[in-house]
């Protein structure tokens, strides 16, 4: 199920971007085997750090673990890129051509394989082979910069545009544009994704504003940095949290009027020099009511005002619960699958696999006296 039915793609286990780019072609229909390197207890990327059991990222796909020390190992992957539309890794640059599975080694066996290499700093330039993690590409992109208070110091925005947006969709993307591109050419090619790379992209809105003069450096002075008092959080009398957009003039007007504020002062919506002392006389009206007052007074209003959700409270929230937004799997919480699709939706997601399944490689067209061998051995 799913518009990716018939995709078959390998993944190399790692952390971070790599395999939530590989869940999201999975969630779609695509058939993801993850390989994971056969060795001790604990040696599963993240390990310490994530419980398997638990890991949302390596839901829908079955696992295989080989010991990648042995030539046998390599073959086998060789063997199964045979059969693949696209190979998926995130290890620095020369892993893979260290371990004999690199580009031209899988391309050679696979002309038609897209080959998806995701990267903090990306397969080239001065970094790319340094250590690092999302708060450290997203540094040099200018986003971390750019999201903060005015006066404080950045805030860091989760792991969400660096691993997520500029990391795991991009390579997604990428990854997909590949596969349609090879339909016509008969060829495959490697796509680089690197989070710094998409990061940058991320930012493309804020480069358009800094260039037509309308974004300032400065955190909390702009339209969509918290810096203008129709678009910014603010703090109810129960120490809850409401959230305000009210950016055109229709909703601005709306935004004062279920307010009850008839200031002249904020007539001047747009007058910058007034953002910081409407934001509080703004904060002072909002603190006179609790959250869910404010929600019952924006209701079915254009005034785009909506409630700050934590964790818990985000999947009962009656819109995404009617969206279906949010579905549990294994007793686990967690968002389903996304976006929608009218003809091809893809199946429920099934729990993330803890143990290698090596029935799995006859699936992929080995046969069982091979997989005897490979058991034999100690491939597998």
């Amino acid at each position: 199920m799913g518009p990716l039915q018939g995709i078959k793609i390998i993944e190399f286990a790692a952390l971070g971007p790599a395999p939530m780019g590989s869940m999201l072609l999975a969630d779609l229909g695509a058939e993801v085997l993850r390989i994971e390197r056969k060795a001790g207890a604990g040696s599963r990327p993240g390990a310490g750090l994530f419980d398997p059991a638990l890991d949302i990222l390596n839901r829908n796909r079955r696992v295989v673990a080989l010991d990648l020390k042995q030539p046998e190992a390599i073959e086998t992957v060789l063997r199964l890129t045979e059969g693949a539309d696209a190979l998926i890794e995130g290890f620095r640059p020369g892993v893979m051509e260290r371990l004999g599975l690199g580009p031209e080694v899988c391309l050679a066996r696979n002309p038609r394989l897209v080959y998806g290499r995701m990267t903090g700093w990306g397969q080239s330039g001065t970094l790319a082979h340094a250590a690092g993690h999302d708060i450290n590409y997203l540094s040099l992109s200018g986003a971390l910069h750019a999201i903060g208070e005015a006066g404080r110091k950045p805030v860091v925005p989760l792991n969400l545009v660096a691993d997520g947006g500029g990391g795991a969709m991009l390579l997604a993307l990428g990854v997909l544009a590949g596969l349609l591109e090879a339909r016509g050419s008969g060829r495959g090619q490697v796509v680089d994704a690197a989070m710094t790379d998409g990061a940058a992209l991320l930012m493309s809105m804020m480069y358009t504003l800094k260039a037509m003069g309308q974004w300032q450096v400065e955190r909390g002075s702009n339209l969509l940095d918290g810096g203008a008092h129709f678009y910014d959080t603010y703090p109810c009398r129960d120490g809850r949290w409401i959230s305000v957009g009210a950016i055109e003039p229709q909703f601005y007007a709306l935004l004062l009027q279920k307010t009850g504020i008839s200031d002249p002062d904020f007539d001047a919506q747009w007058d910058r020099s007034r953002w910081p002392r409407l934001k509080a006389k703004l904060a002072q009206v909002i603190a006179t009511r609790t959250r869910d007052e404010w929600c019952a007074i924006f209701d079915g209003t254009d005034a785009c005002v909506a409630p700050v959700l934590d964790m818990d409270e985000a999947p009962r929230h009656p819109h995404n619960r009617s969206r279906h937004t949010f579905t549990e799997v294994g007793g686990v919480v967690q968002p389903a699958a996304a976006p929608r699709f009218s003809r091809t939706p893809p199946a429920p997601p099934t729990p993330p696999r803890t143990a290698s399944d090596p029935q799995v490689l006859l699936d992929w067209g080995f046969g069982t006296d091979e997989l005897a061998a490979l058991r034999q051995q100690g491939v597998l």
